[in-house]
């Protein structure tokens, strides 16, 4: 695998190969960009390090929605009893809710901090302390790591949370549904795909599905995504196709209207879900993969992906 960290990137980091970030708010950069000659990738380590950039290597459309920190591709997590909490200062848009970490910030545009970061030939790393997604400027008691292999069209991405919760209102020993990960391609790439059915990995026709728009009340939920991925495509059947094997029920739609951009308010969304307790104190893990170009293509990536799992 060849990763190459932008020049500028490596100066403000302070290292070449395999040494750790040392986090100085004054000298920590905004992002790290990774570009391997197929994929541009940028991590925000303003916002968690959460991935805020895929394009072609080259390329200045990205394929990523970061109009507000609620999008991004990142980790997302929820726990407990949802709660009115208005008095604390919850989000009136965000109420009763869970104890909800992310990673990017939270629902007034606070920011998550960054711990740690590393980069060595072949990884990408990230720690942060997540934002609770409802409340204004409230850390979580958590934190979150990510570990990026960037290999051809293919992100292989390992994420972990560690809760050390002290709080005695949320309760614990709750099943959520929980976001394995979040995925905000834009909506440029509207036509959504999927295998349904009972021959999985079989190379059975995909299913174009009907796009459900969050305003219709909540975004589509599919129960039945025996490959373990969903993919936004353009028009020629270029995209993004999410995979998470340990997943079959996906949430998947669109907010507002079809072919915006990175900045717009209007996103296509993806999640892997999978029902889950997550502990006052734990420790949570899990991998997917991100992967881009043409439908077919990264579908025989992914059967080739599990042939090695």
């Amino acid at each position: 695998m060849r990763i190459i960290l932008t020049l500028l990137a490596m100066i403000a980091f302070g290292f070449c190969s395999g040494q750790t970030g040392k986090i100085d708010s004054l000298k920590t950069p905004k992002e790290l960009v990774a570009d391997n000659g197929v994929l541009t990738v940028k991590f925000d380590l303003t916002r968690g390090g959460a991935i805020s950039w895929i394009s072609k290597s080259g390329s200045k459309l990205s394929l990523v929605n970061i109009a507000d920190e609620g999008r991004y591709i990142q980790q997302s997590y929820y726990a407990g009893k949802s709660l009115d909490r208005k008095r604390d200062g919850q989000s009136p848009s965000w109420s009763p809710w869970a104890w909800n970490p992310i990673q990017v910030g939270d629902a007034f545009r606070n920011r998550a901090r960054i711990l740690d970061y590393k980069a060595s030939k072949d990884t990408l790393y990230v720690k942060c302390i997540p934002m609770q997604w409802d409340m204004n400027n409230k850390p979580a008691e958590a934190e979150m790591e990510q570990w990026t292999f960037l290999d051809g069209n293919i992100l292989k991405i390992r994420n972990r949370l560690t809760c050390h919760r002290t709080d005695q209102i949320y309760g614990d020993s709750l099943v959520r549904n929980q976001e394995l990960p979040a995925v905000y391609p834009i909506s440029a790439l509207k036509n959504l795909y999927m295998y349904e059915g009972d021959s999985p990995f079989s190379n059975s026709p995909v299913k174009k599905l009907d796009v459900k728009n969050l305003s219709t009340g909540f975004w589509g939920r599919y129960e039945q995504v025996t490959e373990n991925w969903m993919a936004f495509v353009d028009d020629t059947r270029f995209g993004m196709a999410v995979y998470n094997p340990i997943c079959t029920m996906f949430l998947a739609g669109m907010a507002g209207v079809p072919d915006k951009d990175a900045n717009d308010a209007s996103t296509s969304y993806i999640a892997p879900i999978r029902n889950e307790i997550l502990y006052k104190n734990s420790v949570y893990e899990y991998e997917y993969y991100i992967l881009i170009g043409d439908l077919d293509a990264v579908r025989k990536q992914i059967y080739a992906i599990k042939n090695k799992l």
